[in-house]
């Protein structure tokens, strides 16, 4: 078994927020960049702009898309990354309407920060 390694604990905490992000980490992994912005400016609705970003502060952050459930974040992360964008944060509720724009942008997230997608053997 692969996670043998891992004790229970860990992989309950795998892919998580344990807390709220510390002002440092949410400078260190929200703060959005000028690539994140120029990417954002071809997202119409705010909801999408917002998502799109959590979703990117998020990756930066855990190392995975929380694409299964994007809304799983911590409200003070959600809350800085909607002032950086000047939206209300309560727009991130809508983002899930269409579950597959969050897959969709974390494709495009990762061909943006140049991740690669594990692959299984």
């Amino acid at each position: 078994m692969p996670f043998e390694f891992l004790s229970d604990e860990q992989i309950a905490r795998y892919g998580r927020f344990p807390e709220e992000p510390s002002p440092a980490e949410l400078e260190q992994f929200f703060r959005l960049d000028r690539a994140a912005l120029d990417a954002l400016a071809s997202k119409r609705r705010p909801e999408t702009m917002l998502g799109w970003a959590v979703q990117w502060g998020t990756v930066r952050m855990l190392g995975v898309f929380l694409t299964e459930d994007p809304l799983v974040v911590p409200s003070g992360a959600v809350a800085f990354v909607a002032e950086q964008l000047d939206l209300d944060p309560a727009c991130l509720a809508d983002y899930g309407r269409r579950p597959k724009t969050a897959y969709e942008h974390a494709w495009e997230i990762r061909e943006l920060l140049g991740y690669r997608r594990l692959r299984r053997m």
